[in-house]
């Protein structure tokens, strides 16, 4: 059972929690958003398809935490490119520039920004889900809703296309 109090505690089991199609491909499930931890942090599961990569960007105003779940992960961080495992974690500081490619089929990472102060650009750079929707979502990458979300609500920069070969 899901229970939601920023004043106190947070549970959610597995699966629980509010799913959004990401426009930069992918669905999220929210484990912890802005407002029931008080601002402190947001923490996604992010379940992407092979091959799926993200713009070169940064995250102004909060430092952005990847773990590794299942599968594997190509990270930029600041031009240097290291690949993160299941189990293994990465973490890109607010202002770095970073992207990273998804290397193998069923990949699910888990997201922590500190603060937790961009949930208007999330929510602008997706759309809600019900549980018997498709997993892929609408399968719609769409980076210029991703930018435009950035530009409208803060909480991302987009500096280039992916850098990945």
């Amino acid at each position: 059972m899901e229970t939601e109090n920023a004043s106190s505690s947070l549970v959610r089991q597995p699966g629980e929690g509010p799913r959004r199609w990401f426009y930069g491909g992918g669905v999220h499930t929210w484990k912890a958003r802005q407002e029931e931890t008080a601002g402190a942090f947001l923490l996604f599961e992010d379940e992407m398809a092979l091959n799926k990569v993200t713009p070169l960007h940064t995250h102004p105003d909060s430092d952005e935490t990847l773990y590794v779940l299942a599968g594997e992960i190509l990270v930029n961080l600041a031009g240097t490119e290291h690949r993160i495992a299941a189990g293994g974690l990465a973490m890109a500081p607010r202002g770095l520039p970073h992207a990273f490619k998804v290397l193998q089929e069923g990949t699910r990472i888990l997201c922590l920004q500190t603060p937790g102060s961009a949930q208007s650009f999330y929510d602008g750079a997706s759309e809600p889900l019900s549980n018997s929707d498709d997993p892929n979502g609408s399968g719609l990458v769409d980076f210029s809703r991703i930018r435009a979300s950035g530009q409208a609500h803060g909480g991302i920069e987009i500096i280039g296309p992916p850098p990945f070969a």
